[in-house]
């Protein structure tokens, strides 16, 4: 199945731009109560996501660390650990369930790496328990 079907669009996804600050990024994910978000350049390419760890660490790294130094630090200088790979759009279901164990969401990208959406880990548990349900799935 097209994964299309499962796809939340970027209109309705939390994402923030590479030049974002380390600030607007600890508001925005505490106002949506999200533990990881993509971010995109200005083209609107993916360029990766944003964990709680990365920022963890980011504040453990920085010296005399404050709120308003927060303001100053941009996306871009923060140090990502984890690599969430994007899929494109004409992507198959199949694929996504060995992403979905290590990542909360499926970035999915259109042909030119332009960033259209999310697909969360409970609608691929979901496809597959379905599945299951009716004895497409072993």
């Amino acid at each position: 199945m097209n994964i299309s079907f499962f796809l939340l669009p970027k209109a309705e996804v939390a994402f923030l731009d590479l030049e974002s600050t380390m600030r607007q990024a600890l508001e925005k994910m505490e106002y949506h109560k999200y533990s990881a978000v993509p971010i995109i350049d200005r083209h609107g390419k993916y360029i990766g996501t944003l964990t709680e760890g990365d920022l963890l660490w980011q504040i453990k790294n920085t010296h005399s660390f404050s709120l308003d130094l927060a303001e100053q630090i941009q996306l871009k200088d923060i140090k990502r650990r984890i690599k969430n790979m994007p899929v494109r759009i004409d992507s198959e279901m199949k694929g996504l369930l060995t992403l979905a164990i290590s990542q909360n969401f499926i970035p999915v990208v259109d042909d030119h790496g332009i960033f259209i959406g999310i697909i969360r880990r409970r609608e691929i548990i979901e496809y597959y328990a379905n599945s299951m349900d009716k004895g497409h799935v072993s």
